[in-house]
């Protein structure tokens, strides 16, 4: 199966950028430093300090190995130079209203190493987003999830 697209915001990729330097030149070295010291105590059978340095080592080791790939594999879309503020394309800001219940919100979608629901962020491969996609202003969508059936209106699109 070939594998799946990383579009990302430029914002996303400095956030993930941000991250693994952190983890490389901060907190990496620290529990390297740690270990080093708790391996200089003796037994290390019974030394804490030194099993679970070399168990947070491992998870931070994983994380840069993750981190790499989606970088690797990252294709950054610059939605701020969209002219079409007419059409949902990845990137947007999409202000909907809830034919159901008289409500708005305002969501962005982004990559789905960017996914935060308090901040309105959604994936662009979920329901909502594919839902959403490629569809005009003034558009009627509905979005079928486990927990209902919602009819939106798109009321407005932007780009930042």
């Amino acid at each position: 199966m070939a594998e799946q697209k990383n579009y990302i915001t430029p914002e996303g990729y400095a956030a993930l950028e941000k991250e693994f330097q952190y983890l490389i030149k901060v907190d990496r070295p620290e529990v390297v430093r740690v270990v080093s010291w708790a391996a200089g105590n003796g037994d290390r059978s019974e030394n804490g300090d030194y099993i679970y340095g070399k168990k947070r080592l491992r998870q931070i080791d994983s994380r840069i190995r993750f981190l790499t790939k989606r970088m690797d594999a990252a294709e950054i879309v610059y939605s701020n130079t969209q002219t079409n503020t007419e059409k949902v394309y990845f990137g947007a800001w999409v202000t909907l209203f809830n034919l159901n219940d008289d409500s708005e919100m305002t969501i962005r979608i982004v990559g789905q190493d960017e996914l935060d629901p308090a901040q309105g962020y959604i994936s662009w491969v979920s329901p909502m987003a594919k839902a959403l996609l490629g569809k005009n202003l003034g558009d009627t969508i509905r979005v079928i999830t486990p927990a209902a059936e919602t009819e939106y209106e798109i009321i407005d699109i932007r780009y930042a």
